[in-house]
């Protein structure tokens, strides 16, 4: 009896075991220039998903930009609230913390597939783009965890969902 306990204790223990943290990523360095965003093939695209147009390029932050709006630069996936998929290219960003961006959603409520692009300013951790064409009030929180938590509020409805970068 006493050996089954110990049994029991010793897999309830590694099961509390938690993974070992990702490493942090190094800090981040301006490239060169523009990078485009990769080619999506139409055929492993599934109808109602978010297309981002192939012209989008993402033009990695200046030297004087600082660390935590350059976080934010790139490409980012995710879902809302687990429906069609949608992106967001953050293109630009200035010093002052003014982005230019591309959001692109797939089938969101009663909106069509879409792409638009905007301009917005990062304040803290957040990322708030300026109304956009469709109607749609869209914003970025970048978590501790380097994900961004995304939330667009269109037509009445809030839509939230998490980010990673591509």
């Amino acid at each position: 009896m006493r050996n089954t306990m110990l049994g029991f204790a010793a897999l309830a223990l590694a099961a509390c075991q938690s993974a070992p943290e990702a490493p942090q990523s190094a800090a981040l360095e301006p490239a060169s220039g523009p990078v485009a965003v990769p080619p999506q093939p139409a055929a492993a695209v599934p109808p109602g998903s978010a297309i981002m147009d192939q012209s989008v390029t993402i033009t990695p932050p200046a030297k004087g930009v600082p660390t935590k709006y350059a976080a934010f630069s790139g490409m980012w996936v995710g879902r809302l609230e687990g429906t069609d998929e949608a992106k967001v290219a953050v293109q630009t960003i200035s010093p002052n913390g003014k982005v230019t961006v591309t959001f692109a959603w797939g089938m969101l409520g009663d909106n069509n597939p879409g792409e638009a692009a905007g301009a917005g300013k990062i304040v803290g951790t957040t990322l708030k783009l300026g109304r956009l064409p469709n109607g749609a009030d869209v914003s970025f929180m970048m978590l501790p965890d380097g994900t961004l938590a995304g939330t667009v509020m269109l037509a009445g409805q809030t839509y939230t969902g998490v980010f990673i970068r591509q």
